[in-house]
C-alpha cells in the first residue's frame, strides 16, 4: 500500500497512533491522515484531554485530489471547503478518540450531541430522524467510562453508517459496540473534530501537512524528508 508507506505513525503525548489501522466494522486498511489533542485553556495553561487520530481509505486521496492537488498545507489548514470534503467524500474514514484525563461516556456524548445539534441548526438540517439518532447515540454511551489510555472508535461507512466502538487498552476491536444509521451524524462526528469549529486545530493542521504532501506529485517526497507537519510540530514542543 504506497500511500501508507509513505506517511510515519504519530504520537501525541503519551498516545501512538500507527501509520495503518483497520477499523472494526471494515473490511478495509486505512491510513493516518493526522493526529492531534483537544484540550482548553484553564488559567492560563492548556490542558489536553483527548488524543485524536482521524484515518481515511487510499481512495480519499485521489477523490480530494481533484480540487486540492497542489494546494500547500497552508492553504488547507484555512480552507474551512477542504475539511468538508474530508467529512463528506465518498470513502471510508475512522476516528480514535484516547483519553489523556478520564472522561465518562454521558460527558463525552452530551458535549459530542450539542456540538452535532448546533451544527444541524446552523445549517437548517435538523429533524426527527437526527432526534432519533442523537438518543440513540446518548444511549450507548450512557454508562461508560474512559479512563486515560483507554478510547472511542468511530467508523464512518460512505453509506452513511456510524460503528461505535470502545477499547480499554489501545487495541482495535474487530466489531463495534453499536451501528447508527444515519449518515448526517456520521459525518458530524467528524465535523466536530475537524469542521469550521472543530475541536482540534492541532489534528487539522496535522492532517493538512500531511495530505497537501500526499497531494503533490508522486509520494515520494514524503518518504524522502520522512517529516511531516505533525512530526515537525512535535519536535518544535520538545525542544521547548
Amino acid at each position: 500500500m504506497v500511500l501508507a508507506a509513505s506517511l510515519p505513525g504519530v504520537q501525541v503525548e503519551s498516545v501512538a497512533f500507527p501509520a495503518t489501522v483497520k477499523p472494526p466494522g471494515s473490511t478495509n486498511t486505512l491510513f493516518l491522515g493526522g493526529a492531534g489533542a483537544r484540550g482548553l485553556e484553564i488559567q492560563g495553561k492548556f490542558v489536553k484531554f483527548t488524543a485524536i487520530g482521524v484515518y481515511l481509505e487510499d481512495k480519499g486521496v485521489p477523490s480530494l485530489a481533484v480540487k486540492w492537488k497542489g494546494k500547500t498545507a497552508e492553504e488547507l489548514t484555512e480552507s474551512v471547503e477542504f475539511f468538508r470534503d474530508i467529512v463528506t467524500g465518498p470513502f471510508e474514514k475512522f476516528t480514535r478518540v484516547t483519553m489523556i484525563l478520564p472522561l465518562t461516556g454521558h460527558q463525552y456524548s452530551e458535549k459530542v450531541s450539542e456540538n452535532c445539534v448546533s451544527f444541524w441548526k446552523s445549517v437548517g438540517i435538523y429533524t426527527d430522524a437526527e432526534a432519533k439518532a442523537i438518543e440513540k447515540f446518548l444511549e450507548v454511551f450512557k454508562d461508560e467510562n474512559f479512563p486515560p489510555g483507554s478510547s472511542i472508535l468511530f467508523t464512518q461507512a460512505p453509506n452513511g453508517s456510524l460503528t461505535i466502538s470502545f477499547s480499554k487498552d489501545g487495541s482495535i476491536p474487530e466489531v463495534g459496540n453499536a451501528v447508527i444509521e444515519n449518515k448526517l451524524l456520521s459525518e458530524a462526528v467528524l465535523e466536530s473534530i475537524i469542521g469550521k469549529h472543530g475541536v482540534s486545530p492541532e489534528a487539522k493542521k496535522c492532517l493538512a501537512g500531511r495530505l497537501s504532501e500526499l497531494l503533490k506529485e508522486g509520494t515520494d517526497k514524503v518518504a524522502e524528508n520522512g517529516k511531516t507537519e505533525c512530526e515537525t510540530v512535535k519536535v518544535a514542543e520538545e525542544q521547548k
